[in-house]
């Protein structure tokens, strides 16, 4: 299959803005997570285009789904591909997942939409690739939802998925179709290879080749068939 070049691409990017429970990228400076859309935004192609998720407080709990539609459906609707950034603060203690911004710009994202065009034909947008990119904690470790195992000789690596938005854990090991497993030392499957739609990385790992990782992620959308999607808050 023919790689498609991220270039041109129209990424759309959800993340907690307040959050900062994250390494400091500048020594001395509280950082956000809002610090780290805009360095991976210094980092895209300037023929790419950047639409920003959530950029306020909003009480999402009295809108309706088309109140909220209406406030995403413009940045959603002309992006291709979707990048959540996972951070230990994302999930609000105590708020329903209806109540935040996050579930719904994934849950958007990934449905198929139609709108009527400048000639008055309705187009269909498809459902965006995805990504997921987790950053670093304060003292700089991934472990809070990435954590390296030693209990079985090849190794593993342990996704903490009851830190995330219920759609997004979903979406992870949710292949159908040409999955891989094997069997730990303790009788545990793991998943091996490409499992997820929405698979997750370090930010470290991202940073230096987000290109790579995007690509992947077009190549899965390519093949959205082999996935259980879950397309719901």
């Amino acid at each position: 299959m023919e790689k498609v070049n991220v270039m041109g691409k129209k990424i759309f990017i959800s993340y907690k803005y307040a959050d900062d429970q994250v390494k400091n990228l500048v020594q001395g400076e509280n950082s956000t997570v809002r610090d780290y859309v805009d360095e991976f935004e210094k980092k895209v192609d300037s023929s790419d285009d950047i639409f920003k998720g959530e950029s306020d407080g909003e009480d999402l709990s009295d809108l309706s789904d088309d109140t909220i539609w209406e406030s995403l459906k413009d940045r959603i609707y002309d992006s291709s591909i979707t990048i959540v950034f996972i951070s230990p603060g994302m999930n609000e203690t105590g708020k329903k997942d209806r109540d935040q911004w996050i579930p719904w710009e994934v849950s958007y994202s990934l449905k198929e939409t139609s709108r009527k065009n400048k000639k008055g034909d309705s187009v269909t947008s498809h459902s965006n690739a995805m990504l997921a990119v987790v950053l670093p904690d304060e003292d700089d470790l991934y472990t809070y939802y990435l954590e390296s195992k030693s209990c079985c000789s090849g190794g593993c690596t342990t996704h903490h998925t009851d830190r995330l938005f219920t759609i997004i854990k979903k979406n992870k090991f949710n292949r159908t179709e040409n999955a891989s497993k094997r069997t730990c030392d303790n009788d545990n499957t793991i998943w091996t290879g490409t499992c997820s739609y929405i698979e997750a990385m370090k930010w470290s790992n991202f940073i230096t080749d987000y290109q790579k990782y995007v690509d992947s992620a077009v190549d899965r959308q390519d093949n959205i068939d082999e996935y259980n999607i879950c397309k719901e808050v």
